[in-house]
């Protein structure tokens, strides 16, 4: 059995009247993308923290009103812009239950949602609190039991926590942690620790990078391969996304053929977002030809014959496409995996990745940016 999952990622919405509710509308406008254009190809809509940029109930009140026409679950955690008042209660009171839930199980994968704020005093004091730090063991060992998937989604790297950022990292890696979602960065990124992938989407509001341009991120796990594309608003449809095999910049298991293959035959799957009914999509390896694809249980598949190597890897359909570079090795010369050494830390961001929708400029409040 095949084990799925996809979510759109909404980065920082820092909502705030002061700078005329602009993250305001460009969250409509992802609401009204997600409802026509992504819909049930997606599980839900991931809010990583800093919603409310100062906390209070009205910034609130105006994010849940552009978030109810929305036909599909979201999430949210907090971050330190929501604990601004030093206190959670706008943030939980606003927020229902179901919507902020502490994990869940979805297509075979067990979804971690922590607070690293409520534990802090204020600001960018990140910390994971006794209660978290149980549960996350707790969860990593309730998912291994069931042969389920482990992904976290926290607001920030486990290298801007206060205290006990290694620790808790080496907790991921040693309970198999294939992702970790984050905010607070303001820009895109992704790291690879060489055990877990972490991933960071620029800010909704009080955009630096990419001339200030809006978007979102598609996240997707496919048998434990991570995929992540960051979309602007005014990108054009359908949105072409390979979800396997893995890109070799991601690769956190190279003995594992799902990541890296052996040479034979090898199954590209992608998967395709706002496509119409007649979608026609096609692959090709190294800039050959290209060969037609076969949608398959809601993913389009193509078995080619991939020799050792690195080879490029381009999914099509119409003008849209995606490309990754995949590392193709026999089984006697998978390639080696270095003790982990400072798990969870930016040092190991992949750097500028354009067709991910990252340009490794870190222009952010905690790195090269403003200071918002």
């Amino acid at each position: 059995m095949t084990a799925t999952i996809a979510w759109v990622h909404v980065g920082d919405l820092h909502i705030d009247e002061a700078d005329g509710w602009q993250s305001l509308d460009r969250l409509e406008t992802i609401v009204g993308q997600v409802n026509t254009r992504i819909g049930r190809d997606a599980d839900f809509v991931f809010l990583p923290g800093d919603n409310a940029n100062h906390g209070t109930p009205e910034q609130y009140a105006r994010m849940i009103e552009a978030l109810a026409p929305l036909d599909w679950p979201w999430r949210a955690i907090p971050g330190d812009h929501d604990f601004e008042p030093h206190d959670l209660i706008a943030y939980e009171a606003a927020i229902p239950p179901a919507n902020r839930p502490e994990a869940e199980t979805i297509g075979g994968y067990r979804c971690v949602f922590l607070d690293i704020v409520g534990d802090g005093a204020g600001g960018p004091d990140f910390r994971v609190t006794t209660h978290h730090r149980n549960r996350i063991r707790e969860e990593l060992a309730r998912a291994e039991a069931a042969g389920q998937i482990p992904l976290v989604f926290m607001h920030a790297y486990p290298g801007d926590l206060a205290a006990d950022g290694d620790e808790i990292a080496r907790t991921f890696a040693d309970g198999g942690v294939a992702f970790v979602d984050t905010g607070h960065t303001h820009y895109n990124e992704l790291l690879n620790d060489g055990r877990t992938v972490y991933g960071a989407t620029r800010s909704t509001g009080q955009i630096e990078e990419d001339d200030g341009r809006p978007g979102f991120t598609i996240v997707c796990l496919h048998d434990r391969v991570p995929s992540w594309r960051f979309r602007r608003l005014d990108d054009a449809w359908p949105h072409v996304q390979i979800v396997a095999p893995c890109d070799r910049r991601l690769v956190t298991r190279p003995s594992d053929s799902h990541q890296v293959p052996r040479p034979g035959p090898v199954t590209i799957v992608a998967r395709l977002f706002g496509a119409g009914p007649n979608a026609a999509v096609s692959v090709s390896i190294d800039g050959g030809p290209a060969a037609t694809m076969t949608l398959v249980d809601g993913a389009w598949q193509a078995e080619t014959m991939l020799s050792e190597g690195l080879r490029r890897v381009e999914v099509a359909c119409g003008t849209a496409r995606d490309r990754i570079e995949l590392l193709v090795r026999d089984v006697m010369d998978i390639p080696k995996r270095r003790p982990l050494v400072a798990p969870g830390i930016d040092c190991h961001a992949v750097g500028a990745w354009p067709e991910a929708g990252i340009d490794g400029s870190q222009r952010g409040p905690n790195k090269n940016g403003g200071g918002w």
